[in-house]
């Protein structure tokens, strides 16, 4: 149990993963799927994406909470119980980010420095929207935000770009371009 998962060496063939005989793939022993919240076993909370967390918490305001910020950030569709080394670059640094959504005023926000690299790859345009919201929201709180991004509509919504280029590689590193999204977008007018 813990998994839920036994992978079985398959000597010369790839691993075989199959569900755990002790607990059927349920990642728990059957006394602690006894208990339930609101009718539901723990293995089952864990299968619920956090779209669905958020509603089922529904009298838990800490935890909506956090779920909350997880939903900011565009990760609504990630299952509570997901391990961790399954998620994507970008969805590793948003879960990171989620964790300053909610962090309040303090001192500790105006001295931090938060970089980025393509936070919004595999985001739906709506979850890009979100995803600037909240960026936006720790800026205002004093921190300063540097992104790598590709996305126009993330750009667009930046305080300040700077363009590499002209292309990767070797022939890249060089300062193209650099202002505000508007004014660059009349330089290309031009």
């Amino acid at each position: 149990c813990g998994m839920g998962t036994v992978t079985l060496e398959m000597h010369f063939m790839a691993d075989l993963v199959v569900a755990c005989d002790a607990c059927g793939g349920a990642r728990f022993k059957p006394h602690v799927l006894e208990i339930r919240h609101r009718g539901r076993t723990i293995g089952e909370v864990l299968a619920m994406t956090i779209d669905d967390a958020h509603d089922f918490f529904v009298d838990q305001p800490r935890i909506r909470a956090r779920l909350a910020a997880l939903r900011a950030v565009g990760l609504g569709y990630l299952t509570l119980g997901q391990p961790a080394t399954t998620l994507s670059g970008g969805e590793a640094q948003r879960l990171k980010l989620a964790s300053f959504v909610d962090e309040g005023e303090g001192e500790g926000a105006a001295r931090r420095l938060l970089i980025f690299d393509e936070p919004t790859t595999g985001l739906h345009l709506s979850d890009v929207a979100r995803l600037v919201e909240v960026l936006h929201r720790i800026v205002a709180r004093g921190a300063t935000v540097v992104v790598v991004e590709h996305n126009v509509d993330f750009i667009a919504a930046a305080d300040h770009v700077v363009d590499l280029g002209p292309d990767g590689g070797d022939r890249g590193g060089e300062i193209v371009a650099e202002g505000a999204p508007l004014a660059l977008a009349r330089i290309d007018a031009d």
